[in-house]
């Protein structure tokens, strides 16, 4: 396959759960491809499995950062990935782990495991208060959003009467071309005025909250934290923290009643939820852009010599469906393991938060599963809406009935 002009990235799909063409035909034909992002940067696009997980995976290749001499992508016209903000912490080297070591203390497998209880509680009352309602209800709206912002504030300290505030701002900062530059800036300083007076006010009171445990936290030369460094480490969560698993909620329930067999065989067998959300993290088709890497030096992938200072493209997504890496990709196997899926990134940036998503998911399954074993979609698979414009994939609304 040989290319005359970019194509044009994200690529888009006919139905909201299904892949776009463009991913299987690039595996075969093009692994490495030359696109135009949403800002109308040029970056070449990784499709395979085996060459997304090197990329990912090789500490030359690095995440995009201010300072350096060429040229790189943007993702978005504006948007967070592009903000003053994403490059205050640390992205490489010793600092970045140093880093990294410091907010996963909080992702423990132990303290996720102390979370179920509270999550399991809060999702049995926000289905409750659905169900109270009546049928049909957005599970989207009902259960999948709220949830994850309650656990993260929860982390993070949050008071109850300010989450809601942070759905538009996380929309702000994840918009790719929903809103203009000075939109974007005006919500991101409002963010920032926010988390620098909650962080002023866990100050004088601390709590047991991971916002008051970075406080304390020094980085790797014995200096204590700057208020740049805690501010941006308090929106990255609570963006990161509660956008991209409210999606996923919604997308993980509707593949799962897609097929009703899929649905009747967990209602059958519960011990099945944990490879069925990791299978339903594989199958993700509607799960964003993917991560943006810089090679600083010269390089080949599948072939084709890329030299320093290129933009990569890493589709994560693209290499979940390699049929070189899972046999019969395209098909949804809730037995499936091992899954050794790259949804949630590989190497030194992969995501901080996947435990506790991964916790989310679960214990969301289970609790559904318990208390809504007649659950089903409301509308036809092909009527279901993703979200545009977001560098986050999700659907706009679940409708379910019961």
């Amino acid at each position: 396959m040989t290319q005359d002009e970019p194509l044009r990235y994200p690529f888009t799909s006919e139905a909201a759960l299904e892949p776009p063409a463009e991913w299987a035909r690039l595996r075969e034909q093009c692994p490495v491809a030359r696109v135009t992002l949403a800002s109308g940067d040029e970056a070449m696009l990784v499709t395979r499995y085996d060459d997304v997980k090197a990329v990912l995976s090789d500490p030359r290749f690095t995440r995009p950062s201010a300072g350096r001499g060429a040229r790189v992508a943007n993702m978005e016209s504006g948007g967070l990935f592009n903000s003053e903000m994403s490059n205050i912490l640390p992205q490489h080297g010793e600092d970045h782990l140093h880093w990294r070591r410091t907010i996963g203390k909080w992702f423990t497998a132990k303290r996720m495991n102390a979370l179920r209880p509270a999550i399991a509680a809060m999702a049995e009352q926000l289905i409750d208060d659905m169900v109270a309602k009546g049928s049909p209800a957005d599970l989207k709206a009902c259960l999948g959003f709220p949830l994850p912002v309650w656990v993260i504030c929860d982390m993070l300290g949050v008071p109850d009467a300010d989450r809601e505030r942070f759905a538009h701002w996380s929309d702000m900062l994840l918009s790719m071309t929903r809103y203009t530059q000075a939109e974007f800036e005006a919500a991101q300083q409002e963010f920032g005025l926010y988390m620098a007076g909650h962080i002023n006010a866990k100050r004088a009171e601390p709590g047991d909250d991971l916002l008051s445990a970075l406080i304390t936290e020094t980085d790797r030369h014995g200096e204590p934290l700057t208020d740049l460094v805690l501010i941006s480490t308090g929106i990255g969560l609570l963006v990161a923290g509660h956008e991209t698993t409210a999606n996923m909620i919604g997308k993980m329930v509707a593949m799962l009643l897609a097929d009703r067999g899929r649905w009747e065989e967990l209602v059958a067998d519960p011990s099945l939820v944990r490879t069925a959300v990791e299978e339903s993290l594989r199958m993700d088709a509607n799960s964003g852009l993917g991560m943006l890497r810089y090679f600083t030096e010269d390089v080949e992938i599948a072939g084709t010599l890329l030299p320093d200072g290129t933009s990569v493209m890493c589709s994560m997504a693209a290499a979940n469906r390699d049929e070189r890496a899972f046999e019969g990709a395209d098909e949804m196997n809730l037995r499936r393991s091992p899954n050794p899926h790259v949804a949630f990134g590989a190497g030194a940036h992969a995501c901080l938060g996947q435990p506790l998503a991964r916790t989310e998911l679960q214990v969301v399954l289970e609790v559904l599963l318990r208390k809504l074993p007649s659950l089903e979609l409301a509308v036809i698979v092909d009527d279901l809406r993703r979200v545009e414009g977001l560098a986050v994939g999700g659907l706009k609304e679940l409708p379910v009935r019961w």
